[in-house]
């Protein structure tokens, strides 16, 4: 069966992830991510994660992905010679003076190449097999048929990784100079500040300070603004063509996203039939864009695209989740957004399966007191029974 791979931006993430039915996980360490404003972890905390990961029978690939300047490789190499030792299942790479580096330090630890390489080609995939990579990463700019002519034509000993959910570069898979222009952060140095999500205006030439919407609505139009990924209908297929593994795009995003994606996205490469109406009703529990296929039908029109409105939507807010710890019988509950007594909120199991549960009329609190109503960080006692890491969140109206 092909692999879920799942993005985790701390070490509690990480634990979110195995619980909710991820087979991997990625993350990255300080510096050499490209995500430098994820938590990301220490070497020791890569060394803890990939203990706890290992023990549970899952794997962790450490992402040095990172376009590194010259002066920067003795770093990297040291960095990844540490993570080898803590056992990493693979390193996520980008550029190939990196992967030739990591052999000659004598680098035994699998390659995975990232989405970044731009790859869309099984001319290419083969290329980066024979350099030592063992897995590619394709491009989200492919279609189903050549993702297909790509694992038909690809080295058979050759992994096949594609996205399935997640946010979009609106640039050639994420090789964007915007945000280097108009804000000094660079996208290829883990540092995007995402302005492809920002709404804009046209100022003509000689009229300045005039600035005229394009578009949509009466707030701007939103140009490079693309909606979320969502390849649920075409895992079987793609499963079926010989892709190895599917990855969640995520590693900023919350526990809840991160929980309610890998669950569902488990159900469905178990070959659970999930109607597409409740699928979206599930991913519309989390914050999103808008979902699309992308680029999986070919070329792809503005409704495919683009979203037409200035954020992102929630049908629900996660409320508070069981712990797995236990006081006098009861189950420690840890609040995450106010909680209050007597409400009805929806149930999310680490299996995926949903439910309702009303909260009592009396809050009891683990230092003895109660309350009608919980706040963010307290911890309140329920009795029932339970999976630990279960969420409760409450469904908007």
């Amino acid at each position: 069966m092909a692999e879920l791979l799942a993005p985790a931006g701390n070490p509690e993430k990480l634990i979110w992830a195995t619980v909710y039915g991820a087979d991997a996980v990625y993350f990255g360490v300080d510096r050499f991510s490209l995500r430098s404003f994820a938590g990301n972890f220490t070497v020791d905390d890569a060394s803890k994660g990939l203990e706890y990961l290992h023990k549970k029978g899952k794997k962790g690939y450490v992402t040095l992905n990172i376009y590194p300047y010259s002066d920067e490789y003795m770093d990297l190499i040291k960095t990844a010679h540490e993570l080898e030792d803590c056992k990493a299942d693979a390193f996520i790479v980008s550029d190939i003076g990196v992967i030739n580096e990591l052999k000659k330090a004598g680098i035994k630890t699998d390659i995975h190449i990232s989405t970044q390489a731009n790859t869309v080609s099984y001319q290419a995939v083969n290329a980066y097999f024979e350099m030592g990579a063992k897995r590619v990463n394709l491009a989200r700019e492919l279609s189903f048929d050549k993702i297909v002519e790509i694992t038909d034509k690809k080295d058979r000993r050759a992994e096949v990784e594609v996205f399935i959910h997640g946010a979009v570069c609106f640039s050639f898979s994420g090789r964007c100079a915007i945000s280097d222009w108009l804000t000094g952060r660079k996208a290829n140095r883990g540092e995007c500040t995402h302005p492809c999500r920002w709404n804009y205006a046209v100022v003509e030439e000689k009229r300045p300070g005039v600035f005229m919407n394009v578009g949509e609505d009466e707030r701007g139009t939103y140009l490079f603004n693309p909606k979320e990924l969502a390849l649920f209908e075409y895992m079987n297929a793609l499963a079926k063509a010989g892709v190895s593994s599917f990855k969640i795009e995520g590693r900023m995003k919350s526990i809840h996203y991160i929980a309610s994606t890998v669950s569902l996205y488990k159900r469905i490469l178990n070959g659970e039939n999930i109607p597409a109406y409740e699928v979206f009703k599930l991913l519309n529990r989390i914050k999103n864009r808008g979902y699309s296929t992308g680029f999986m039908k070919g070329n792809v029109t503005p409704d495919d695209y683009q979203l037409e409105g200035d954020g992102s939507n929630s049908e629900a807010d996660f409320v508070a989740n069981i712990t797995d710890e236990k006081k006098d019988g009861a189950f420690v509950v840890e609040v995450r957004n106010r909680l209050f007594a007597g409400e009805t909120l929806e149930v999310l199991e680490p299996s995926g399966k949903t439910g309702e549960i009303k909260m009592p009329e009396i809050l009891h609190f683990t230092d003895g007191t109660s309350d009608h109503i919980a706040h963010h960080s307290k911890k309140i006692l329920l009795k029932g029974d339970f999976a630990p890491y279960t969420i409760f969140r409450r469904i908007e109206k």
